[in-house]
């Protein structure tokens, strides 16, 4: 009988694995208390196994479809709080749940960051749960534990579900955890672990565990576009006093001057100048404009919290501009920026900035920081190459801001503030004497000053009792004066400049079918006088935009943006853009993106390269040019970027590989190559193209050694003069390599730049002392630094570094320059560096 049972058994067990079936879902949640939550609403009659996974958000369920089906599964796990493909929990069962476990998006913060993507992860905060494992293994929320920094007098206890966040100043920092009849434990950790913390009575700290560690730079894989999160900790592998100097470690974006004489430098990113890249303040309008060959040294590098970098087109909700990619900069915020923050620098050449960041809560709503950053340079006998001219303009750049931010808990905020700078550098011959030699020729001159100021608002409402419906407006207004001379010509340049953007964002039934919508207006006016012809225009933007996200699962997501506006002068035009995100398996991610750009050219600030040179300035207006007689620039932009996460010997990696093709419809083109004595601006009569392919790998090579490699292979060709050629002063190959060390307090950085040849444009009717080669010699760029953070209560970080360690630099970076005022005078034909080996080194001090 016994048999018989064993063997009924058997085969009533066998017939019920036959009928069994196994699914995977798609279920939101954060942390182990949601694991736990969601596998035991899960089971129930006919479940034989249900298992999520944190990373992935994958429910896999095994059970039987003739007692139950897996719609009655989703709907226990939406009853208890959690999202799922099919089910949407209620509201208010939602906001039960521990603030470690809300997963939903809506947050103040993100109510005024307006990047495209809302799950864009740049914290600077280290977030976690304490818990504590009773005698059956349960885990339970430890209320009231004490989480200080180490060193800090103060610190936060964690909330009834055990729940913390904490803005270390240090990355990475030590935390110290206590608890009445536990024991002290301390964890290093950086900015933007969200870590599981479960203490045990008998022996203390029986398990940390940290579900997610960025590096310093990554790509959040929640991200629909592929956006690089450039943090705090990556900016300080660098001197990096403004954000020219914030993509040295950075192997997507070039860093260039534009000239030899004013020091002005600009980025290009996918093998195209920074003109034609997007670069957004907090997600409103940065320098632009007249302000565009300054503007990356218009923003101080100990201003900068984090760099969002996007290739491609970005969201129709920041405009229409962008066409080869988005740079956004996250500035250090009042509510949670060290009380104070100060930096000073010198290099070998006399170069010194001074900054000083200060921060305080007014009040129980309102927060407020004041900036200020001033950089200088005395010295005007800088000439490495021994050819009469400075390497480095001389001056002072002062800039100063206050900002207010406001929140009161209850689903308003707001931001309000100011920006001033003055600007005021020269250039030219080491013997200059501004006041003596200003347009003469006894020596050639640059004298460059401009004023600026700004003022900016946001305002916003997030609905207390619908987290995902928020209302938004961005205000913003600025005033840019400009008045220069190169040698014997002038150049006055004013812009006024008036930004709003309304922005409405909800949910179409639940929370995979997101939505944002709003009304944007931009005035620009224009005053130009170049020598003494004026050119002034009124470009009034009026515009509205749609963007719809759909995301079913972590596996896919999709953001498809559509807006239209209409530009005073060029009139109506609509700008489509689509963004697609799909994880074929854990840990690889691939991204598609395409759409539509458009800009107006501001020919004269855009290259003020050729104000230093004896070149004739020829514009070929057409019948229906609006702005200095040219067309507006009209791009399309595609590309493809595939992420893979993997782990070797133990170590983590990736690898990152994209490709961007962009193509204009509308051109307007800088011709340098009709002859050596002009330069003719004309709409685009042909072909223009650019594609750009990037490989990329991150990889911990020892503990706490990080390594990244990088190739880059550009092919950017433009029709000059019914030819189509490849695109001056551009490399078509460059290769990366970083390494960073990091043991206790010490931080070691290198990094190796390999450029290869670019195309120099014709100078061939110049006499051949007066010549340059057709193209330039390939070379390579080193830079190293060394920092120690000193003091516990008070840290200090010490820091000494080289710039351009081999000491390679351009020897010829002006022609004629024996002669300034005659015919040969060219200081723009610059393919490499300017100066030579550079040592600096300074002093951060840090008062949470």
């Amino acid at each position: 009988m016994k048999k018989i049972w064993i063997a009924l058994l058997f085969f009533s067990y066998a017939a019920s694995a036959q009928n069994d079936t196994t699914i995977t879902i798609s279920v939101k949640g954060n942390c182990t208390m949601c694991k736990e939550r969601i596998e035991k609403a899960a089971q129930g009659k006919g479940v034989h196994s249900a298992v999520w996974d944190i990373d992935t958000k994958i429910l896999t369920l095994r059970y039987d479809p003739g007692a139950t089906s897996s719609e009655k599964v989703q709907q226990r796990i939406a009853d208890v709080g959690h999202d799922t493909e099919l089910k949407t929990a209620k509201d208010y069962v939602y906001k039960d749940l521990p603030d470690c476990c809300l997963y939903r998006e809506g947050s103040p913060e993100h109510l005024t960051h307006t990047d495209g993507e809302e799950n864009v992860e740049h914290s600077p905060k280290v977030m976690g749960v304490v818990l504590e494992a009773d005698d059956k293994g349960n885990l339970k929320p430890l209320s009231g534990a004490n989480i200080t920094l180490k060193g800090a007098a103060k610190g936060v206890t964690t909330s009834e579900n055990g729940f913390f966040t904490i803005s270390p100043e240090d990355n990475p920092a030590v935390l110290t955890i206590s608890y009445t009849g536990f024991k002290t434990e301390e964890i290093t950790v950086n900015k933007g672990d969200h870590l599981n913390v479960v203490l045990n009575r008998k022996t203390g700290l029986q398990e940390v565990k940290v579900v997610a560690r960025h590096r310093s730079s990554y790509v959040p894989a929640g991200s629909g576009l592929r956006t690089q999160v450039i943090t705090e900790g990556e900016l300080l592998k660098a001197a990096c006093c403004n954000l020219s100097e914030s993509f040295e470690t950075n192997p997507s974006v070039d860093v260039s001057y534009n000239d030899a004489v004013t020091g002005s430098k600009q980025i290009q990113l996918l093998g195209l100048s920074g003109n034609y890249s997007q670069l957004t303040v907090e997600s409103m309008p940065g320098p632009r404009g007249l302000a565009t060959p300054w503007g990356l040294n218009y923003i101080p590098g100990t201003w900068v919290e984090s760099i969002q970098l996007t290739k491609g087109v970005g969201s129709v909700v920041n405009g229409f501009e962008s066409i080869t990619g988005q740079v956004n900069v996250e500035l250090k915020k009042p509510e949670s920026a060290e009380t104070v923050y100060g930096n000073v620098y010198v290099n070998s050449i006399g170069k010194t900035d001074l900054n000083l960041n200060l921060s305080t809560k007014v009040g129980k709503y309102w927060s407020t920081a004041l900036l200020v950053h001033d950089a200088f340079l005395n010295n005007s006998k800088v000439d490495f190459n021994k050819d009469g001219f400075r390497d480095q303009p001389t001056g002072n750049l002062f800039t100063v801001m206050n900002r207010w931010k406001f929140n009161n808990n209850k689903g308003w905020l707001g931001q309000i503030g100011f920006r001033i700078l003055s600007d005021n550098k020269v250039g030219g011959e080491t013997a200059f004497n501004e006041k003596q030699d200003k347009l003469t020729t006894t020596h050639y001159g640059a004298g460059l000053k401009t004023d600026r100021k700004e003022v900016f608002a946001k305002i916003g409402y997030v609905f207390p009792e619908k987290k995902y419906k928020s209302v938004g407006l961005q205000l913003s207004a600025f005033r840019h004066d400009m008045d220069t001379y190169f040698g014997l010509t002038t150049y006055k340049a004013l812009q006024d400049n008036f930004y709003a953007n309304l922005i409405y964002q909800s949910i179409i039934g639940n929370s995979n079918h997101k939505f944002r919508t709003g009304l944007s207006f931009v005035a620009d006016n224009y005053d130009e006088t170049y020598k003494l012809t004026r050119y002034y225009r009124t470009e009034n933007v009026p515009g509205a935009f749609f963007e719809y996200t759909f995301s079913s699962s972590d596996k896919f997501n999709l953001i498809a943006g559509i807006r239209a506006d209409h530009n005073s002068l060029f009139g109506f035009f609509v700008t489509p853009r689509l963004h697609m995100k799909y994880q074929p398996a854990k840990g690889t991610i691939i991204r598609i993106g395409t759409g539509r750009g458009q800009r107006t050219a501001n020919i004269f600030s855009e290259n003020t390269s050729v104000f230093v040179s004896s070149r004739q300035v020829n514009i070929m207006a057409s019948a229906n040019g609006k702005a200095y007689g040219l067309n507006p620039e009209v791009a399309w932009s595609t590309g493809i970027g595939i992420d893979q996460q993997f782990r070797l010997m133990g170590r983590r990696g990736s690898i990152g590989v994209d490709f961007f093709r962009t193509d204009f419809n509308q051109q307007v083109i800088t011709d340098l190559d009709v002859t050596a004595r002009e330069v003719n601006f004309y709409n685009l009569d042909g072909r223009s193209f650019a594609n750009s392919f990037q490989a990329e790998i991150n990889y911990e090579l020892l503990k706490k050694l990080d390594l990244r490699v990088a190739y880059r292979l550009f092919d950017i060709q433009t029709t000059y003069h019914s030819e189509l050629m490849q695109r001056p002063l551009i490399a078509k190959h460059r290769g990366f390599a970083n390494l960073a060390y990091q043991t206790g307090t010490w931080k070691f950085d290198y990094t190796i730049s390999m450029n290869g040849s670019k195309r120099i444009p014709t100078t061939g009717d110049n006499p051949v002392t007066e010549q340059q080669p057709g193209m330039s010699p390939s070379y390579t760029i080193m830079n190293a630094q060394v920092s120690k953070t000193v003091g516990n209560k008070f840290p200090i970080d010490l820091y000494v570094g080289v710039e351009n360690l081999t000491n390679f630099y351009q020897e010829k970076v002006i022609l004629g320059s024996g002669d300034p005022f005659g015919p040969y005078f060219d200081a723009s034909l610059i393919w490499g560096p300017v100066a030579g080996r550079m040592f600096y080194g300074g002093v951060r001090v840090k008062i949470k």
